[in-house]
Order: structure tokens, then sequence, then C-alpha cells
């Protein structure tokens, strides 16, 4: 039977060598985001019932593992951004067809080369290997995303690159043909040739661009809720539930609605909505509308538990060095003037950097159970 591999390579052509054999031998890759300290690397390698531990030159074994099924590539950890996270298994049917799908959406021709600068441990870079490997097209792989080096990969002929929103703002994007942006809410104003993914660790990641889900894949909001079904959807977790309903439809976790051209607008986690005085608020716009504040590097916006509201809306925010933190009148007034007053912040924290998951999303979680920097109290 095969068995999981927890591959801990660095990124590069050592990594995806040790993919490949590891594949063609009939066994399935848990990759390793190699910042891991040592206790939360063991913590892992339990969870998962990994065999054996893949450096990249020599393959360790740590204990019998429980047994992976056949025509099974990949199980993925995913971001624990609510708890502890659960392994996505991912076989090699859905892989390749992500893919495929995938390139044929973003027209992927003869001449593309991909670049891959962000961890191999979650699908925002690993699926830029993997469709490297499943449609022929050639790959740069970094270790870590550095700004620099992404301009300099796009002079030197990488055409197509995947970013988190963090990141994006960081480079010229014009160096590229395309830019597939997701893993987080990507801003409204972005430029033309960036291309915003929809999708989870359990759909393979991105399977909808630019609200148009990929040939084959099927997307329903069903009171709100939004659904998906096709052949890039995940087989089962690692813990044995199968994750799905029983017609194949996996239910996201995600709020959404569909516009009037029939595009999917994701409204976001039902966890993040916050819902104040009776009042609806996503925390995408507040944040979108926060971040032209002078000395916002980014910001986050939350719910917390309110005696008169049910939810406050709270905004952390990460300041650039040096910068002051506006006050809460001048955050409310300029969230004010392009959305409604229930929308903006009743408090404004700062942190000396936002929690973030691997692949670039918020922790809203821990933003939210945080004890506050500054609490100033504000009216409607």
């Amino acid at each position: 039977m095969p068995t999981l591999v927890a591959l801990t390579a660095a990124p590069g052509p050592d990594f995806v060598d040790a993919l490949r054999r590891i594949w063609d031998r009939g066994d399935t890759v848990l990759p390793v985001d190699r910042r891991l300290p040592e206790p939360a690397l063991q913590r892992l390698v339990e969870a998962m019932s990994v065999a054996s531990i893949h450096d990249g030159d020599t393959e360790h074994p740590v204990s019998v593992g429980r047994p992976t099924e056949p025509g099974d590539a990949l199980v993925v950890a995913t971001s624990g951004s609510t708890g502890a996270a659960k392994g996505v298994v991912l076989t090699h049917t859905a892989v390749e067809a992500s893919a495929r799908l995938g390139s044929t959406a973003l027209g992927v021709a003869a001449n593309d080369r991909w670049l891959a600068c962000l961890p191999l441990s979650h699908l925002a870079g690993l699926g830029v290997v993997t469709r490297s490997i499943y449609c022929g097209t050639p790959i740069e792989i970094h270790d870590g995303f550095d700004a620099a080096r992404v301009e300099s990969a796009a002079r030197g002929g990488a055409t197509l690159t995947t970013l988190v929103p963090t990141a994006l703002a960081r480079v010229d994007a014009s160096l590229f043909r395309r830019i597939v942006a997701g893993g987080a809410e990507v801003p409204a104003a972005r430029p033309p040739n960036v291309v915003t993914s929809y999708g989870l660790t359990e759909t393979c990641g991105g399977c909808v661009y630019d609200g148009r889900p990929f040939e084959g894949v099927e997307v329903e909001v069903r009171d709100d809720h939004i659904y998906v079904r096709g052949p890039v959807v995940m087989r089962s977790y690692r813990d044995g539930r199968r994750g799905l309903r029983a017609d194949g439809w996996l239910d996201t976790g995600d709020l959404g609605h569909l516009d009037a051209l029939g595009r999917l607008v994701v409204d976001g986690r039902r966890d993040d909505l916050i819902i104040t005085g009776g009042e609806n608020v996503w925390p995408g716009p507040v944040e979108d509308s926060m971040r032209s504040l002078p000395g916002v590097v980014d910001v986050a916006v939350i719910g917390r538990p309110d005696p008169e509201w049910g939810q406050r809306v709270v905004a952390v925010i990460e300041l650039e060095p040096g910068a002051a933190l506006p006050s809460l009148e001048v955050v409310r007034g300029h969230v004010k003037e392009v959305l409604p007053a229930y929308c903006a912040p009743r408090q404004v924290d700062v942190a000396d950097a936002l929690p973030r998951t691997a692949a670039g999303k918020v922790r809203r979680a821990a933003l939210r159970t945080a004890q506050a920097e500054t609490a100033p109290e504000g009216h409607r």
C-alpha cells in the first residue's frame, strides 16, 4: 500500500525531483513548510500519520504510518487559521485537472514560464509546480518572496506567477503577462493583467478566475452559501472524513452571490461576517477604504463582542515605521465617505505586524481573541 511522505526539501529543482520520485513509486506527498520549528514538525507528522520524511537527499522512516489510497497525490495541510490543521487528500486526477484547466483559463502558451515564489507547502505555491509538471511549462522557483528577485525573474523571462495581495502590492505587476492573485482579499483596484482567484485547499486551490469557474467545475450559491463540485475537488480529509455531500458538492464555508453577469462574488467566510446593530458588515470593503489612509501598510477588520451592538467593528492597523496611528474620528470619517456609517470602526487597534498564515491570509481568529492595544470608543 502507498504511504505518506513528508517532503521538506528546499524550494527548487531538488524539491521537484523528489516530488516526482515519490510519485513515480506510487507514494503520496505531504509538502512541509521548512520554517516549522522541530516540535511543530513532529506534531504535523503525527497528526497526518506520516511514514517517512524526505529532505530532498535522504529519506528517514519515522513511524509505520497509516497507508494512503492508490491514486492519492498530495495531502496538504490547511492553514489552520481557526484551529488545528486538517489534511486535505488530493488525487492525481484532481491535481492534473486543476493544472490543465487553470492553464487553459490563463491561455498558457509555449513561450510562457512560471515563477513560483510562495511557500510550496500550500496550493498557492505548490500549484505552480504541479502545473509545470503536468503541462510541461518551464518554471523558476524561489525560496521565498523577495520583490527585487521577483521583478528580476520577470525581466529574465518569467511571464506568469501567483501572488498574495500583500506581495502583489510590492512588485511592478506590468512586468508579467498574467498574475494570479488569491489567498486573501484582493483589492478592487488592481492592474488589468491580475486575475483574481477563488478556491480552497479542498479544490486544489483556485478553481474560479475573475468570477468564472473552470470548465467542468460547477459553482452554486444556495441561501448565500457557496458550493463547488467538479474534477478538482478533494477525495477526503486525512482523518477519514469525506467532507463532501453524497452528491459530490463541497460546502466551502464561504458566503457570496452571483452578479448581474452570473459571475461569482465572494463576500467572505461565514465567521468573518460582522453583525452590528442588526446590520451586516463585511471586512473587505472597510479594509479597502482604509488602506489609503496615510501611514497604513495594511489593515484587518474584525468583529468583537459588544453589549450594545452585539458586535462592534474593530480595525487592526499595521503602520509604516514611525507613522502615527490615525485617530478613531479620522478613521470613521474616512470610511463614511464611501460606506454606510454602520461600517465605520468603533475601535482602532495597532499591530506591529498582522498575524498571517504561510499562504498570506490574515488570521482573523487570532485578532478577535487578542488583547487590544488601544480601545477608544466611538459613535455612529
